[in-house]
């Protein structure tokens, strides 16, 4: 599988360009490969086929764990800047369990949420904790849970919208986030503000979001 790396969207991009300077092209590459993965499902393909290429990835990433990676992009990043920060193939692969869970062709149950938002966002925040030498704290983990979440009701219709919405509410903790933390901490501010705004959905790389991140940025909350 030749594709290259997807784009992030402008949140993420703001929020990733304070990460560290050591460390942001490895975040980076991590956040392009739960990026692609996610591309997969928004592709427009058959369910089938979307299952058989999120097990290409699965299989692909656990892969890096016991050998040199394929000539494709995102992997040979994640083997030159990831795994090298003690960031196993294997805690990568499970990222897809979560996207998996989206493949259901009925409407989304709480149960199913919930493990989408732990596959998901919980793990991509420990573990981009730990890619910036922070052991992240249950609040963290939680927000992490409410990003995914967010950013799925943002790529969904309703009812599935609004349920992960609802699921996401109570996710968001008065907690603050250490300095190393806060471009995570960015992403779970914008997630917050989108629940709370609901359908009315407001377009990332607004004015609006930049100025609340930047204050996140500068307070930690």
């Amino acid at each position: 599988m030749q594709e290259g790396a997807p784009s992030l969207d402008p949140d993420r991009i703001l929020a990733l360009s304070y990460v560290s300077s050591s460390r942001r092209s490895a975040v980076t590459a991590l956040w392009q490969m739960d990026a692609a993965l996610g591309a997969v499902l928004t592709g427009g393909r058959e369910p089938a086929i979307s299952q058989i290429k999120l097990a290409w990835w699965r299989e692909a990433l656990e892969a890096l764990d016991r050998g040199p990676a394929p000539s494709q992009p995102i992997l040979q990043a994640l083997e030159r800047k990831v795994l090298p920060l003690g960031i196993s193939g294997a805690e990568m692969a499970a990222i897809e369990e979560g996207w998996a869970i989206l493949l259901t062709q009925t409407a989304l149950e709480a149960s199913e949420l919930q493990s989408y938002a732990s596959a998901r966002g919980a793990a991509l925040f420990a573990l981009t904790a730990r890619m910036l030498g922070v052991e992240a704290a249950p609040a963290h983990l939680q927000a992490g849970e409410g990003w995914a979440l967010s950013d799925l009701a943002r790529h969904s219709g309703e009812p599935d919208a609004e349920a992960a919405r609802e699921c996401a509410k109570d996710k968001f903790t008065e907690s603050a986030w250490p300095r190393a933390l806060r471009p995570l901490g960015m992403l779970a501010i914008l997630a917050e503000r989108d629940v709370l705004r609901g359908s009315d959905i407001e377009i990332q790389g607004a004015p609006a979001r930049i100025f609340r991140m930047f204050r996140h940025r500068l307070t930690g909350r």
